[in-house]
């Protein structure tokens, strides 16, 4: 069966367009709490699930949609109001309930959102749970009788239990003093967390989009929009700078001459300090996108390395299947499970100055070994299917003479997109003039076959 509402990271789209409306998501609430009840051995206590969300202000709308929902199928629901998509899959975890659900869109604008689910382990819901949700979706509300109802309650320290448990990452016997650190937090659900956590390790702190109004989360500032990070990394002469996503999970990093580091290198310091402490613990999962030089970083240290698909999901999934705890993409989703059952924004900042203190370097000295490859990525906007294209004779030919010409120094990533009609055309390797006529070459016979 396949899924019709749940994406790779929950259900999202545009506020007030299906799905993400108040009727759709008051009914979500409910099929998601039917599911959670009928498959939990609750020893006659009512499910409990943890609803956190980011600063968006459609986010009222749909907490109180959700809240509804799962009120009227019996579950008992944990408020804990503007809070990172990690900090609900710890309190999902550490307050011992049947799921989370976090109200956010990410990265993306504002005029979007999206609900995405945790199981109690604080892990994304398994394919298997979503489906059942889904098929519950199918049957009509049906509210509880009044005795059978669920309650709502708002947990109080939710934001200080989170930064306590941010801190519990580092390492007791190092601290942050004499650091000064620009932290950036998009405007969205780190602003009254992540300057805490940093502060209280001893940082001096300068906090940037931090001060959100529902509209602007993610809008010039953030790890993906890094440009206001490194002009105030340099103004306020910082020794490096912590860019987050909207949500909270999404890392991205800038040393103190405004130099830009994304989520293969901060990957990258992290695997090369674990080896060195002993504390790898098997090998390193990248994606199809990560960056070349980082798999050949991997094979220089004699770390094992894999690539899974897109999207931190299956980064995920391929770590529990090889018993491994360390992966990430290049967009700066970096996943420690030592430290945390997801990928976290902060957590991932906290284990590369973790080896920045322990080894007395700087974010340059530490990332400085491993050169990154020349890439270049062009979208090609295609009519029908994108995965059709790779069939073609054509394309397969313009692939294999890139290939060739790069001659084992470099490789050729062909993408359908998961949201548009587009297909990527990704090539990247040492020589980047040679780089770029190849992606332009690809890119060209397929317009002319799209």
């Amino acid at each position: 069966m396949s899924r019709k509402y749940f994406g790779t990271d929950g259900v999202r789209g545009k506020v007030g367009e299906h799905p993400i409306t108040p009727q759709f998501v008051m009914h979500l609430g409910y099929a998601a709490g039917k599911v959670l009840a009928g498959s939990s051995d609750m020893r006659g206590e009512r499910p409990g699930v943890l609803i956190g969300k980011d600063t968006r202000i459609s986010g009222y709308m749909l907490e109180s949609a959700l809240e509804a929902g799962l009120i009227a199928a019996g579950i008992d629901v944990y408020l804990a109001g503007p809070v990172p998509t990690p900090a609900v899959a710890y309190l999902t975890r550490a307050l011992r309930l049947q799921a989370g659900i976090v109200i956010s869109a990410s990265h993306n604008p504002y005029e979007d959102n999206g609900i995405k689910f945790f199981s109690g382990r604080g892990t994304k819901l398994p394919d298997e749970t979503e489906r059942d949700i889904e098929a519950e979706l199918d049957n009509p509300m049906q509210t509880n009788a009044s005795e059978d109802l669920g309650k709502a309650k708002r947990i109080d320290d939710a934001v200080g239990r989170y930064i306590e448990f941010c801190k519990s990452t580092f390492p007791c016997e190092l601290d942050l003093r004499g650091l000064k650190i620009v932290v950036d937090s998009a405007h969205g659900a780190t602003y009254h967390i992540a300057r805490h956590v940093f502060h209280e390790l001893g940082a001096e702190v300068v906090a940037i989009g931090a001060e959100p109004d529902g509209r602007n989360i993610n809008d010039g500032y953030g790890a993906t929009k890094p440009a206001n990070l490194q002009k105030a990394v340099v103004e306020h002469k910082a020794d490096l700078g912590i860019a987050l996503d909207g949500d909270g999970d999404r890392l991205v990093m800038v040393d103190t001459s405004g130099k830009l580091y994304d989520g293969d290198q901060l990957l990258y310091v992290i695997a090369k300090h674990r080896q060195k402490l002993g504390t790898l613990h098997g090998g390193v999962t990248g994606t199809l996108m990560t960056n070349l030089a980082f798999e050949h970083a991997m094979q220089r240290l004699g770390i094992p390395f894999l690539r899974a698909k897109v999207g931190d999901r299956y980064v995920m999934e391929s770590l529990q299947q090889q018993g491994w705890q360390l992966g990430g993409e290049n967009s700066g989703h970096i996943i420690c499970l030592d430290k945390h059952s997801t990928g976290d924004g902060i957590v991932s900042a906290l284990q590369v100055l973790h080896a920045l203190r322990a080894n007395g370097q700087s974010l340059a000295e530490a990332a400085g070994d491993l050169q990154m490859y020349p890439q270049v990525l062009i979208n090609v906007r295609v009519t029908g299917k994108a995965s059709g294209l790779l069939e073609l004779q054509q394309v397969k030919d313009a692939v294999a003479e890139a290939e060739a010409a790069l001659d084992g120094k470099g490789r050729v990533l062909l993408r359908p997109s998961g949201t548009e009609p587009l297909l990527r055309v990704m090539v990247e390797g040492e020589d980047g003039e040679l780089v770029k006529k190849c992606a332009e070459r690809i890119a060209g016979v397929v317009r002319g076959v799209a």
